[in-house]
C-alpha cells in the first residue's frame, strides 16, 4: 500500500485521488511558438521595433511578470546575426513586448521568428483581449505534427454575444440611451 492510502486508511479517510501538475520545470521548455514578421519600425538612434501577429494575448508572461525569452528566425536560422531588435506584439499596448533588444538577422517582413521555451502557460494564460482570436496549438515529435486546438475563429469568439431584441432594430437604437 503507498503511502497516501496508508495514510488516509490510518485517519479513516477514503483513499483521496492525487494528482501532480508537473509545471513550466518539465514543459516549459518543450513549447515553441512561432510568429510571423510584420510591420518593421526603426527609429534612428533609439530602436528598431519588429512586430509580430501575436503578443500579450498569447503570451502575457513577458508584461505580468517580466519573464524573459530567446527567439530565432526559424526560415534564415543559419544567418549572421546583424541587428539588435526589440518584438512588439499586435494590441499596441505599451506592455505589449515579447522580447526587448535581441541580435537577429536582418528582420524582413514575413520571417518567422521562432520563440523558445514557451510551453508551460502561454495558451492557458492566453486571452482574447481585443477580440483576438487565440493561436492553434500544434504537437510535433519525429516529424510528425498533430494538431490539438484549432485557432480560433471571430466567429467562435462572437459565439457568445447577444443582442438584446430592443436594440436590433437601428431606429430603435437611435432612441434608446445608452
Amino acid at each position: 500500500m503507498n503511502s497516501v492510502a496508508q495514510k488516509a486508511s490510518e485517519l479513516g479517510l477514503p483513499k483521496p485521488k492525487v494528482i501532480v501538475e508537473p509545471g513550466r520545470s518539465i514543459v516549459g521548455t518543450a513549447g515553441t511558438t512561432l510568429y510571423t514578421i510584420g510591420a518593421i519600425k526603426d527609429i534612428p538612434n533609439v530602436r528598431k521595433y519588429v512586430s509580430v501577429d501575436g503578443g500579450m494575448v498569447d503570451n502575457i508572461r513577458p508584461a505580468l511578470y517580466q519573464a524573459k525569452y530567446e527567439a530565432m528566425l526559424a526560415n534564415r536560422a543559419l544567418d549572421k546575426k546583424e541587428e539588435v531588435v526589440s518584438i512588439a506584439g499586435k494590441c499596441c499596448e505599451s506592455g505589449d513586448m515579447l522580447i526587448w533588444d535581441i541580435e537577429l538577422p536582418v528582420v524582413k517582413s514575413g520571417d518567422l521568428l521562432a520563440v523558445s521555451s514557451t510551453g508551460a502557460y502561454c495558451y492557458s494564460m492566453s486571452s482574447n483581449y481585443n477580440k483576438i482570436g487565440r493561436p492553434a496549438v500544434v504537437f510535433v515529435k519525429d516529424g510528425q505534427a498533430d494538431l490539438v486546438v484549432k485557432r480560433e475563429s471571430y466567429e467562435d469568439l462572437l459565439r457568445n454575444d447577444i443582442i438584446p431584441e430592443r436594440l436590433k432594430d437601428l431606429k430603435k437604437l437611435n432612441k434608446v440611451a445608452l
